[in-house]
């Protein structure tokens, strides 16, 4: 952990991350890809320097998947040049941008699931005299009676209204199909090893389980159906950090997106299939003590997005042992922590684990990286470069 004297050196509020263990991750993720693409997902990242850190670090890495068309040209004029933006764009601005790159040697592929977004970019391609590449996005939740086990993506949900999608967007001189996605959130986004939530662990555990050979299923028949009508794929991405294990088993599949695994935040300690190394948090500077064993930092209420919960809160793990007032919690300008044990002065740091990954380097303009008790590197966040896109 970060000794005392190093976090005295560090102008706090600070953003850190241990480079070791972020290097080690990489690794680990890599070796799991069971020859598959590793596709990394930038909103788990959101900085350059360490996007192409993991492109470097193992050639299994390939490729980008963006969330914002926005983020997405950003990245393009950076020099990266194979990008999946994640998420449909109506964005006409920002489109007509991407008809003009792609007009290059560099790709941005668009996610389409609607007649109505392919329309949208065959009126585009048209007036730019530009083109587009396009992915279909598949909705691969499951369904147990009345319980939606998923996200709420994709409307496309079997092979037939794929197939109808696939041909429209082959009629187009402007439009090439590239691949599909599918994202198994209920396997890759949904924790199964909360604190003291035996009776939920276990149920959620049994809805993975069961949803796993059916998600292999559907996209198994989604693919050869349209090998059977002559639709080649040359990309077919799915799956997320927390389904690696599971996705990278589909013959099918040619890459897998990860993200949250690069960093490890603490959502991904409740993950039973988990197992990398915590390597991004945040130091926040004591700046009152009002009352015995309580000691308030500066900042602190960078809370995680998803339903409303108490995981979705920063921890302090260092020094450790201490607790968020259940009253307070992590405040916007002020958050106050428990120590039973402990005296801590005025200007000593607590270090907190964010819940989730990319979010937390919106607050920051760099990330200082640590090695051996030493800054090793200070790179900068996409809001060090000046950018804001979600």
């Amino acid at each position: 952990m970060l000794s005392k004297e190093l976090l005295k050196e560090i102008s706090l509020p600070a953003l850190l991350l241990d480079i070791d263990a972020f290097d080690e991750n990489c690794k680990k993720i890599a070796e799991k890809a069971n020859r598959k693409t590793i596709r990394i997902a930038t909103k788990s990242i959101r900085s350059v320097s360490l996007l192409r850190r993991i492109l470097q670090s193992n050639q299994i890495f390939k490729g980008l998947m963006s969330f914002t068309p926005q983020e997405s040209i950003f990245l393009s004029e950076k020099g990266f040049d194979d990008i999946l933006l994640g998420y449909p764009c109506w964005d006409m601005d920002a489109l007509i941008k991407i008809a003009k790159i792609n007009q290059t040697e560099k790709k941005i592929i668009l996610m389409v699931d609607s007649f109505e977004h392919i329309d949208h970019l065959q009126r585009i391609a048209l007036k730019t005299s530009g083109k587009f590449y396009v992915c279909i996005d598949v909705d691969m939740s499951t369904a147990f009676a009345n319980l939606h086990f998923g996200v709420r993506r994709s409307p496309l949900n079997n092979d037939e209204i794929v197939l109808q999608l696939a041909k429209k967007i082959q009629q187009s001189s402007k439009l090439k199909l590239i691949g599909i996605m599918g994202y198994e959130a209920q396997i890759a986004g949904v924790s199964d090893r909360m604190p003291s939530q035996y009776l939920k662990n276990t149920f959620i555990s049994y809805l993975k389980k069961k949803s796993i050979p059916e998600i292999a299923v559907r996209r198994t028949k989604v693919i050869q159906r349209l090998k059977d009508e002559g639709i080649p794929l040359s990309l077919v991405n799915g799956g997320g950090t927390g389904s690696l294990l599971t996705t990278t088993l589909e013959d099918y599949v040619t890459e897998v997106t990860v993200g949250s695994g690069f960093y490890s935040p603490l959502l991904f300690d409740y993950y039973q299939s988990f197992n990398y190394k915590p390597s991004l948090f945040f130091a926040l500077p004591i700046v009152r003590k009002p009352a015995p064993n309580i000691y308030t930092c500066l900042g602190g209420g960078y809370i995680a997005s998803g339903a409303v919960g108490k995981d979705k809160m920063p921890k302090p793990v260092y020094p450790v042992g201490g607790k968020l007032l259940p009253l307070e919690g992590a405040g916007e300008v002020q958050t106050p922590v428990y120590y039973e044990n402990l005296s801590l002065d005025i200007g000593d740091a607590i270090v907190f684990r964010a819940a989730k990954a990319g979010e937390i380097c919106e607050r920051f303009k760099e990330i200082i990286c640590i090695s051996n008790q030493q800054i090793v590197y200070r790179f900068d966040t996409y809001r060090g470069e000046g950018e804001c896109f979600l």
